[in-house]
């Protein structure tokens, strides 16, 4: 008898070991999602400019003994940052924004060696599918993009004005959102035996698209929110100051600039599609009431209504409490478990449950 045979692994059904590379890309999922809250505490804090040089290997490792934190701090005191904003901070204030961000960084690091290392172990046990390896160094290789992304957009706030680019910000969050999306869809493929109901009238009723749409057009401008601080300029709801349409929403030129860098048009738009999105949701919920459904189909659709009410009692509780950092970084937690429900749903409606005969 052939050591193979002694061998359970060997024994495994080859549907069994995909579902441990789904289970891992999940895991990938949960570091991503903790890493874009952290980014975003990162943000509120206003740490993310306190380390103003990128290396890649060498900067795993924090400052050693006071010399070190002294010439780290010395650098940032050359930035706009401090120059403009910070010039009373002392070196322990100094500790504090610096440790935000080099948490932020390393845990990106870690989680680039997650994706990498089982990848490469995943694929000389030749348990990725031949179908998902070109996807998967295509992740790969979007991730590598984001965290220069990062670097990049680090590197517009240590020129002249002490904020980094709110364009670079929401490609940065979007390329991040991008990677977490592309491995979920992976992994509950792998996870979840359902197979295609192209021919299902209840499948083609489902908006997938404008779900997927509504909801990542809201979270771009949630970037634009950030990047310009615009969640501070009107702390009230549903009335901003008073109006339902404020004034010097058209106050740039061209026009087309009040739709990225005017923070009053920017808070605006941020809500209405927010609230355009909750409606489409509750309509959807409402729509697929009678249709008939699976467990999973019912539960999908179920936690997409309750994530989209959370994410938007969220947001209205941030802007009201004038963005605290807790609570902010909640509401960009949400914003990605939305995404996830819209995907996780749309893939349940557009399947059904597989029955090998």
């Amino acid at each position: 008898m052939t050591e193979s045979a002694h061998d359970p692994k060997s024994q495994r059904s080859p549907r069994e070991r995909p579902r441990a590379v789904g289970w891992w890309l999940l895991s990938c999922c949960a570091v991503l999602l903790t890493l874009v809250m952290v980014g975003g505490a990162t943000r509120l804090t206003e740490s993310g400019l306190s380390i103003v040089d990128w290396k890649p290997v060498t900067g795993v490792l924090p400052p050693m003994g006071d010399a070190a934190w002294q010439a780290e701090f010395s650098r940032y005191q050359t930035s706009p940052q401090f120059a403009k904003v910070n010039q009373d901070m002392s070196l322990g204030d100094f500790k504090v924004i610096f440790w935000f961000e080099f948490f932020h960084r390393l845990l990106a690091r870690l989680l680039g060696l997650w994706f990498a290392l089982p990848l490469l172990w995943f694929w000389l046990r030749g348990a990725i599918p031949a179908r998902l390896r070109w996807p998967l160094l295509g992740i790969l290789a979007l991730g590598a993009a984001q965290g220069y992304m990062g670097w990049y957009m680090v590197k517009s706030g240590l020129v002249d004005i002490p904020r980094v680019s709110p364009y670079r910000l929401a490609a940065h969050l979007g390329l991040a959102l991008l990677v977490y999306a592309l491995m979920l869809r992976v992994a509950i493929g792998l996870l979840l035996d359902r197979v295609p109901a192209a021919d299902s009238s209840t499948a083609q009723r489902w908006p997938r698209a404008l779900l997927l749409v509504m909801v990542a057009t809201t979270i771009g401008f949630g970037a634009f929110v950030a990047g310009l601080r615009a969640g501070h300029m009107y702390n009230t709801f549903p009335l901003m100051a008073g109006y339902w349409v404020p004034p010097g929403m058209a106050a740039m030129e061209p026009f087309w600039r009040n739709l990225f860098e005017n923070p009053v048009s920017v808070q605006f738009i941020h809500r209405i599609i927010a609230l355009s999105t909750l409606a489409v949701t509750l309509w959807v919920w409402w729509r697929m009431r009678n249709a008939a459904q699976d467990k999973a189909q019912a539960r999908s659709r179920l936690a997409l209504l309750l994530m989209a009410l959370i994410q938007v009692t969220l947001g209205i509780c941030t802007l009201l409490w004038v963005v605290p950092v807790w609570l902010g970084t909640l509401h960009q937690g949400g914003a990605v478990l939305l995404l996830s429900a819209v995907i996780v749903a749309g893939w349940c409606w557009r399947t059904r449950v597989h029955s090998p005969r």
